[in-house]
């Protein structure tokens, strides 16, 4: 499956990942920005920071097949996109040196849990803020604004957005926000639910499905990737503000990464991040979305 899929995209096999996932893609280490790291940082108002401090290093749960936000390398075992730049430029602002962040690959319906029971010091892999998520975890941000969109194969024109969906076969994760909002907006498509996007593509592109559905952000990334088999089409029907998961009740945690934002908005690596990363998909550098510092839980 994975060298015809390969063919299919058009590239070698040895760069297929897992089966019917566009091959990885990315820039190189060094187009990739270098972070100053906080010297001297103390947050001991934080027990996540505490033990992240003592053991020495952050473990931070990521996505691994999201082209330019997540993705994990099959043959090297690293992790590429804008969502790990985001960790790794957090984890300067707090005092650790980037290349010591630890990166775990978490499910979407495992994220809560996985902050609840420690074993992430917290979460980057555009999970979207919501008021629901903020009675389980906490959150930092948002550090940038998606929309829910459609990935149809290039040569099909029956779907031009959710309008179109009635009886097609819909592809997405389960327990994403955009699998919710297909479930209880959209009841007349047949939902598909799989653990990772990257199935939902391999579906798509051998005719399993009709469509993926998830922000316009990850599905940009798919298109960018194999652009004579996939499109992205119709305008994003939400808005997804992306956050970063952490504990629910450590709350200097959350304010440190908020205005590590603020700082690494303002003097420009931000920037630099998305134009190394999520840049290359072609899409311009948007304007990041407001921080929401909301009252200590």
């Amino acid at each position: 499956m994975c060298l015809v899929l390969a063919l299919l995209l058009s590239a070698v096999a040895a760069a297929c990942g897992k089966a019917g996932s566009p091959p990885t893609k990315g820039p190189a280490t060094g187009e990739l920005p270098v972070y100053q790291v906080a010297k001297g940082f103390q947050l001991p108002d934080s027990p996540t920071w505490r033990r992240a401090r003592k053991r020495g290093h952050l473990v931070v749960g990521v996505k691994e097949d999201q082209p330019y936000l997540g993705e994990k390398n099959p043959a090297t075992g690293t992790y590429a996109g804008f969502d790990i730049e985001i960790a790794r430029m957090m984890a300067a602002s707090l005092g650790f040196d980037p290349k010591t962040v630890r990166f775990v690959t978490i499910a979407s319906a495992n994220r809560e849990t996985a902050l609840q029971n420690g074993q992430i010091d917290f979460y980057v892999g555009t999970y979207t803020i919501n008021a629901l998520r903020k009675k389980l975890v906490g959150f930092a941000g948002p550090y940038y604004m998606a929309g829910q969109s459609l990935l149809v194969r290039r040569n099909d024109n029956r779907i031009h957005g959710p309008q179109d969906l009635d009886g097609k076969r819909v592809c997405s994760v389960a327990g994403s926000t955009p699998y919710q909002r297909m479930r209880k907006d959209y009841p007349k498509a047949v939902l598909v639910a799989y653990d990772t996007y990257s199935v939902c593509v391999d579906n798509l592109l051998t005719y399993q499905v009709d469509a993926v559905t998830t922000d316009d952000a990850i599905l940009i990334g798919y298109a960018a990737k194999a652009p004579d088999e996939l499109k992205v089409v119709g305008r994003p029907f939400s808005k997804e503000p992306y956050g970063i998961g952490v504990p629910r009740g450590d709350n200097a945690l959350r304010f440190a990464l908020d205005e590590a934002l603020r700082a690494r908005e303002k003097n420009g690596d931000w920037r630099r991040a998305y134009e190394a990363t999520l840049g290359l998909s072609g899409v311009p550098v948007p304007t990041p979305p407001p921080i929401d510092r909301y009252p200590a839980t």
